[in-house]
């Protein structure tokens, strides 16, 4: 299955799940903030994946790719403003948020806000590319400059 593929499956659930009109389900839409899916709109995406594509995703996972096993207390500060090092790690798994804008502003607990469709798409492109298999916290991303 390749990319464009695992696109239209994800645009279908994502829509099916919120009730988006096809035509909204685009790859800059954010999911939370955009297409107002809720937790068990979430969760209804993932099992439809699931269920179409046979890649198994745990909603608990979406908050690990996103972070890479970035400990809470690194990821955001004392004031649960996403520190340097958090923002680092969003760029590589969001490249469509700006970090020079969000600097000392990003609230953690805002931060799945901002994943979009395309987020999401490559989230299963990788976990596809794995086998399947839950995506390594350490190798959630690649590093930088490969």
């Amino acid at each position: 299955m390749d990319q464009d593929e695992i696109r239209e499956v994800i645009g279908k659930a994502v829509a099916e799940a919120t009730g988006a009109e096809p035509e909204e389900v685009v790859p800059e839409a954010s999911l939370l903030n955009d297409l107002d899916a809720e937790s068990i709109d979430l969760l209804d995406i993932l099992f439809r994946i699931e269920r179409r594509l046979g890649i198994k995703i745990e909603a608990a996972e979406l908050a690990e790719y996103v972070q890479g096993g970035i400990p809470d207390e690194e990821f955001g500060d004392a004031d649960e403003i996403v520190t340097e090092r958090g923002l680092n790690q969003l760029k590589l798994v969001m490249p469509q948020i700006d970090t020079a804008q969000l600097v000392g502003n990003l609230q953690a607990a805002k931060v799945m806000g901002l994943f979009t469709v395309d987020n999401l798409v490559q989230m299963v492109v990788r976990k596809a590319e794995a086998g399947g298999a839950r995506i390594p916290e350490a190798d959630a991303v690649p590093a930088v400059g490969s």
